[in-house]
């Protein structure tokens, strides 16, 4: 298992999201449903010119399942997965591009009367950690034939792991 620390502007981000956005915490079941179907459309893209990407399956599905006992929701979806570099780099670093404006943005505290900003600035995935105390994303890269898949955690405090992990469909 490698355990690695959030770049920081991450840790930055990670805090003024959950403290900024607090009254909007249901945008995140939005934002991890938007990710699953973008996994599905860029899976369904590549698989016309790779077979392999389909893996036997003819449906694409995203189910989402609440277990009250455990105190946990999964969304799931048979998209294009990650590979471990790909984990790291897109959950271990957040919206190259825009984060500084999107921290300007949060700490002028116009981010809290307009939750669709999450969105706009590639961070939604994050907004997980204003319901939750642990994220875990199981991954694995279709089409490669590999069945070792890739686990990601975090309890959104500055740090993360990565382990390789079974992983089937």
């Amino acid at each position: 298992m490698e355990k690695m620390e959030f770049k920081t502007e991450v840790k930055q981000l990670l805090d003024l999201m959950i403290h900024s956005l607090y009254s909007h915490k249901e945008i995140f079941l939005r934002e991890l449903i938007s990710n699953a179907s973008d996994a599905i459309d860029k899976a369904r893209y590549e698989s016309l010119t790779n077979n392999n990407i389909l893996e036997g399956e003819k449906d694409w599905k995203i189910r989402i399942t609440a277990d009250n006992n455990a105190g946990t929701l999964t969304v799931s979806d048979n998209g294009i997965g990650m590979s471990h570099d790909e984990v790291i780099q897109e959950l271990g670093t957040i919206a190259r591009s825009g984060t500084k404006e999107f921290i300007s943005v949060l700490q002028e505290k116009a981010a809290k009367d307009n939750p669709e900003l999450i969105g706009q600035f590639g961070v939604g995935f994050y907004s997980s950690f204003m319901v939750a105390d642990r994220v875990t994303v199981i991954t694995r890269k279709a089409g490669t034939g590999n069945k070792k898949g890739v686990k990601w955690e975090s309890g959104g405090e500055g740090s993360f792991t990565v382990e390789e992990v079974e992983k089937e469909g």
